[in-house]
């Protein structure tokens, strides 16, 4: 049997120039051009064939001495449009962004160090295991869109048949060293929308001439806020909130158009994400034909789904954590209302998504995800790729045979969902 943390202890050096390399050469959604080159060539050292999917990312296989189970192991490769700061939460990082601007504020640098490091191992031992391993780096994953071309080509064109797929997030509140894998969905849908309303325009001192967009949008939004109980039964999570209102240009005039946008949180599309996205379009209906108003949909996709933990992969990965990690490796947390596009792979697939813990407060590590001083401490990420080799060994040596339920819509229709 392969000793795990062995294995991941003498690859550590190489994981953390791996995860500095990569911070410190951010791209944005769909521009990562360097990621990919850089994520390519050194699958290539590993002996590991890659296939680049257009506007998807990266795929490789690797094959192990036999036919078996295929894994699918997923990491996202973008970053974020924000300046770093020189610090983390107390003292100067140890690594930081070059690009003015950019950085990796969610994490997504350590996940590709992680997967790459799993990858390695498991090449290398690919004669003590049956079946294959499928890598697949996302990118655009903050976007969510490019996803549905990665499982477009997955299900239509690799040939491939998926049986269980895996991801972690490293989290900010979850300790360093720790792994959380729970049967409850770990991360939230949401709901991603903007919306323009046009009205009449006039002078501020005859509102009564204007059909004021603003007291549309006043109207919807104190409504909005209420929807939350009409809509959604009291036992289902739900949050809703506004963070982009544009308008008017001047204190004296009543412009004729105002643009809002916003997003919704859920765990439970069917019950809470679905009901409030269709009470949500006819409130702004009804305030924008109170108040004299149209709309206009900027952007509107159906609601992005909660990611769902497989019960029957849960219970694998948390004995193959235990059997080879400890059962002190393990840690238990509230669930993160984040959304991941790889809630829509959790559709497609049994799936196991995992935090890795990477909060140190003694180091500045534990401010939150998409903050300039978002950091983290790098010897939770051993853990990480410790745990996706667990998961998968043991997955690939019991030989399960979880299923999804069948889709309740048309499959294009599940994989272009986003927030």
């Amino acid at each position: 049997m392969l000793d795990i943390p062995a294995e991941v202890s003498s690859h550590t050096s190489e994981l953390i120039a791996l995860r500095r390399h990569f911070h410190e050469h951010p791209e944005l959604s769909l521009m990562e051009t360097e990621t990919m080159a850089y994520i390519q060539d050194t699958l290539r050292s590993y002996g590991i064939v890659i296939n680049h999917i257009p506007n998807a990312g990266i795929l490789a296989v690797i094959t192990g001495k036999g036919p078996g189970r295929t894994v699918l192991l997923r990491a996202d490769i973008d970053a974020l449009p924000i300046e770093e700061s020189a610090m983390n939460l107390s003292r100067q990082r140890v690594t930081r962004s070059t690009v003015k601007g950019v950085m990796h504020a969610c994490g997504h640098d350590g996940h590709m160090a992680m997967l790459l490091v799993a990858a390695k191992i498991l090449a290398a031992h690919r004669d003590e295991w049956k079946g294959r391993v499928v890598l697949m780096f996302e990118q655009g994953e903050e976007q969510a869109g490019p996803v549905a071309n990665f499982l477009r080509y997955l299900v239509n064109e690799s040939g491939l048949t998926i049986d269980t797929a895996y991801a972690t997030h490293v989290r900010w509140d979850v300790p360093v060293g720790k792994i959380v894998i729970s049967e409850a969905p770990p991360m939230a849908g949401g709901i991603g929308f903007i919306f323009k309303l046009r009205g009449r325009g006039g002078h501020g001192s005859r509102p009564d001439l204007a059909e004021n967009p603003f007291d549309c949008f006043h109207a919807f939004y104190g409504a909005l806020q209420a929807l939350r109980m009409r809509a959604v039964p009291p036992r289902e999570c739900l949050t809703v909130s506004i963070g982009m209102v544009n308008g008017g240009f001047a204190p004296n005039i009543i412009p004729d158009e105002l643009t809002f946008g916003g997003t919704a949180r859920f765990f439970n599309y069917e019950k809470a994400g679905k009901p409030f996205y269709d009470e949500m379009l006819a409130l702004l209906e009804r305030e924008c034909a109170n108040y004299h108003c149209s709309y206009e949909i900027i952007h509107l996709p159906p609601p992005l789904y909660e990611v769902r933990n497989h019960p029957e992969c849960v219970a694998l990965a948390r004995e193959g954590i235990t059997r080879h990690l400890g059962a002190n490796v393990l840690y238990d947390c509230e669930p993160w209302m984040a959304s991941e596009s790889f809630a829509i792979t959790a559709r497609l697939f049994p799936s196991v998504l995992s935090f890795t813990g990477i909060q140190n407060l003694a180091k500045g590590c534990g401010a939150n995800h998409h903050t300039a001083e978002f950091d983290m401490d790098e010897e939770g990420l051993p853990a990480g790729v410790a745990a996706c080799l667990a998961y998968t060994l043991e997955f690939l040596d019991k030989q399960p045979h979880p299923a999804v339920p069948p889709l309740d819509l048309p499959l294009e229709e599940v994989i272009t969902r986003n927030v």
